[in-house]
């Protein structure tokens, strides 16, 4: 059994990328293949994919979800986004010198009110007076990872997203499909490699620690998710035809296997709080690429779980002392499953 500790490693502050490159799919490839360790260039993947496989992405589209803004009584306060529920009501993290209560105005932007309504554990409910899209995209700031070291601008507001995003609800991007620019992906589409879509609208709670050492006790934050069925067809028809399911990112992943939980992929849309540690069998996802992952995060446990613990400290290693770029703006991984259902 393993513990939060095992997960742990020393990340030189220099490796973490702060700026994406000048170009999307110029990003370096670790190439995972059981015990052998391959460098290799992003575009690389034209080559590791073959005609049949399937790529499985998140088209989830990342909210300008951050609010700065004062309370009635003048106090500053900032908001956080991290689910819309509604047209008009969002849940989101507030920070402020004292709690607000419920009733409570707050003017976010200098520009709009909203309403403090019930608690819901460590969020707040926000009743907006308006659209909640139209107000987000017109006022909000896009919200980096706490790790990034500037505030996004023009660049970030284009990078921060993926080519293929569509369905706005995220406060974090799937930050694998950030390597893929348009002329890749048609590549791989004229190569014969087929596309598919899901959406998880990925949280704040992504960057949230794991505080106990015994992982049996962490209680995962909650991703909404939408399997469609044209997506769960073009499943079956890949293992149908012995062909790679290849997920996009960890946030594609978790809805593959959050919805196949019963055995079979099925069509819906659902909460999920799936935490994948060592141990866990794959039952839809077959190749993973990724970024590289925080110490001790979730993420490192699940891509553990997929490709073998020994491997990836091994992988992780490697990727330090070859001076790759972790993180969000980071290089990539391709693995393959060790550990299928």
């Amino acid at each position: 059994m393993y513990s939060l500790s095992d997960f742990d490693f020393n990340l030189p502050p220099e490796r973490i990328a702060q700026f994406p490159l000048p170009d999307r799919s110029a990003s370096r490839l670790l190439h995972v293949d059981g015990d052998q360790l391959h460098d290799r260039q992003f575009t690389d993947v034209l080559e590791l994919l073959q005609p049949g496989d399937l790529l499985v992405m998140n088209n989830t589209r990342v909210l300008k979800a951050r609010f700065f803004g004062m309370k009635e009584s003048g106090g500053k306060v900032e908001a956080l986004v991290e689910r819309v529920l509604d047209t008009r009501t969002v849940l989101a993290q507030v920070r402020a010198s004292r709690s607000p209560l419920p009733g409570t105005k707050l003017r976010l932007a200098d520009a709009f009110d909203v309403t403090v309504g019930e608690r819901a554990g460590e969020f707040f409910t926000l009743h907006f007076e308006g659209d909640v899209f139209d107000l987000i995209e017109t006022y909000g700031r896009l919200p980096l990872p706490p790790y990034i070291e500037h505030d996004a601008d023009e660049f970030d507001e284009n990078r921060y997203q993926t080519v293929f995003n569509k369905v706005p609800g995220a406060v974090a991007a799937p930050t694998a499909g950030l390597h893929f620019d348009d002329a890749l992906l048609q590549k791989l589409k004229d190569k014969g490699v087929n596309f598919a879509f899901v959406t998880l609208h990925v949280g704040a709670g992504t960057f949230q620690p794991v505080r106990t050492e015994n992982l049996s006790e962490h209680k995962m934050h909650t991703e909404w998710y939408t399997m469609p069925q044209e997506t769960v067809d073009a499943v079956r028809a890949a293992k149908a035809a012995g062909r790679d399911v290849v997920a996009v990112g960890t946030t594609s992943l978790r809805a593959l296997e959050s919805a196949s939980q019963t055995g079979q992929l099925e069509a819906g849309s659902a909460d999920t709080s799936l935490f994948i540690t060592p141990g866990y069998q794959f039952k839809t996802v077959t190749r993973l690429i990724t970024n590289f992952h925080l110490p001790k995060s979730t993420l490192l446990m699940l891509v553990s779980a997929f490709a073998g613990f020994e491997e990836i400290r091994k992988a992780y290693a490697h990727a330090i002392a070859s001076e790759y770029r972790f993180f969000s703006y980071g290089d990539a991984m391709l693995l393959t499953t060790q550990n299928r259902a």
